[in-house]
């Protein structure tokens, strides 16, 4: 199973202290094709000239992350979120990108509903799915680790995020196959092969899991080969199902952040090659 450099995408985040123009020549002069994008420093720069930059350089967009956020109570806060996703859903479209992920929300101050918070996804969801389907963009539900259950994801599992992604079109919802969040699953393999089989493997991303875990646990992503992870057993797993699309790195960690752009950018390629080819 191998290949050089061609399904590989750099997510933005891997290399954070990079402006968009830097990501733009690292990746050429690195011979990488495909970014995976997020919204704010997107924004910052100019949604437009975001796309015409990465247009001139020959770069595909394979995501944006990220939508979401759709557990509120709060009837304002509610319509908030769904004008906001629909923003988001606009963007990736003007990126030309078909992937949107989601990271669907904690749970709202006081609550301890997990199921009323995902059942309020669906709903979201089902508001969402066909003006994504309009713009031709897909919506990508990414489970997160368990220990983002209250604060940042109810939904901690492929079987949770499929279980909501099966009540509408595969064309507009899918999931998210994130190492780092389900590698400790052991019903992973089986709910890759169930996704695979709908045709519903929206977005597949890398990065280890390393312990200690920092303080600051969201940013606890480590260099591929660092860690727990078998990438090249879950690259496996998502073939067979099917997926032959983008190969996403997207690390978050504040050692990396410190180092040279291009030093880090090479030893991706490096770690991509070796662990997960």
């Amino acid at each position: 199973m191998s290949d050089p450099l061609t399904r590989l995408s750099l997510n933005q985040e891997t290399i954070k202290q990079w402006s968009l123009p830097e990501l733009a020549e690292g990746c050429v002069t690195a011979g990488i094709g495909m970014v995976g994008l997020w919204r704010a420093p997107v924004q910052a720069y100019g949604v437009e000239r975001t796309a015409r930059l990465l247009s001139d350089a020959g770069l595909t967009v394979t995501s944006l992350c990220r939508g979401g956020f759709l557990t509120a109570t709060d009837p304002v806060e509610r319509a908030g979120a769904l004008d906001d996703n629909r923003r988001a859903i606009d963007e990736a479209a003007a990126l030309s990108t078909d992937t949107l992920v989601l990271v669907s929300g904690g749970l709202p101050p006081g609550s301890r509903d997990l199921y009323g918070a995902r059942e309020r996804v669906a709903d979201a969801l089902a508001e969402l799915a066909p003006y994504a389907g309009e713009r031709g963009v897909r919506l990508a539900i990414e489970p997160l680790h368990p220990m983002f259950a209250a604060d940042r994801c109810v939904v901690s599992t492929l079987a949770q995020a499929l279980d909501l992604a099966e009540r509408f079109p595969a064309e507009q919802v899918g999931v998210v196959v994130d190492t780092y969040h389900v590698w400790w699953d052991d019903r992973a393999p089986a709910e890759i092969a169930r996704a695979g089989a709908g045709g519903r493997i929206h977005a597949f991303q890398l990065a280890d899991w390393i312990t200690p875990l920092p303080a600051g646990v969201l940013l606890g992503r480590g260099q591929l080969g660092d860690g727990s992870v078998d990438f090249r057993s879950f690259r496996t797993e998502v073939e067979a199902a099917g997926f032959t699309g983008p190969i996403e790195v997207e690390i978050f960690n504040e050692a990396l952040w410190a180092r040279d752009g291009a030093e880090v950018l090479a030893e991706v390629a490096e770690r991509y090659a070796q662990h997960a080819c």
